[in-house]
């Protein structure tokens, strides 16, 4: 395969299931992009980090998803959807609405990488009170947790903002979330402060 030499750096995973796993097919498929002393990142957020030609981007997304890989980009965007690993099965874990949830979010642009994460139960796995947006399956709703962060000095607990959710309900506020940071965040802003600053007010119409 020709390409020009310039790589470009892309984010892969096995994309929502049981647990952070890859088969050997997938294995196989990303590291014919890869050379012999190169290394894979793997981020805290369960994605790869490879680099491959931008020439080529487009056939090797589709090669890698054919594979059943998801690609997503790297940078300031929303990052796919860090979940538990699921233990108790798809209905009672929720594992549909966290494909839907990854679907419709991932990959947004936004001013600075923004972090989801889901669970399904208050076990809490998939440490969705301590991400950018963190939601928690309780019963048969759901629980919204924004501004938590994991790392640093001013580490936190995120605020519950909205419990007991349905499904269609818990996209609509996530979508004017993260809407509002798109629209109202300085540059480089990341959403820990962003949140601090404008306040849940500002942040959605509930």
């Amino acid at each position: 395969m020709e390409s020009d030499g310039k790589k470009i750096k892309i984010a892969a995973n096995g994309g929502i299931g049981f647990g952070s796993k890859l088969n050997a097919n997938q294995l196989l498929t990303i590291s014919k992009y890869m050379d012999e002393n190169e290394e894979l990142e793997l981020t805290t957020f369960q994605q790869l980090y490879i680099e491959i030609p931008e020439s080529n981007k487009e056939e090797i997304i589709k090669e890698f998803e054919s594979a059943g890989l998801a690609c997503y980009p790297v940078g300031n965007y929303v990052k796919s959807l860090r979940t538990c690993n699921f233990c108790k099965g798809e209905e009672r874990e929720g594992m549909p609405v966290a494909k839907e949830l990854n679907k419709r979010f991932a990959g947004k642009q936004v001013p600075f990488t923004l972090k989801m994460a889901y669970t399904g139960c208050p076990i809490g796995c998939g440490e969705p009170m301590v991400s950018d947006i963190g939601v928690m399956k309780f019963k048969d709703q759901y629980n919204l947790y924004v501004g938590g962060k994991g790392k640093g000095f001013d580490a936190e607990v995120g605020t519950l903002l909205k419990e007991n959710l349905e499904p269609e309900k818990l996209y609509e506020l996530v979508a004017e979330i993260i809407d509002s940071y798109a629209k109202l965040g300085k540059k480089r802003e990341t959403f820990f402060k962003f949140w601090r600053r404008i306040g849940k007010e500002r942040l959605i119409n509930i």
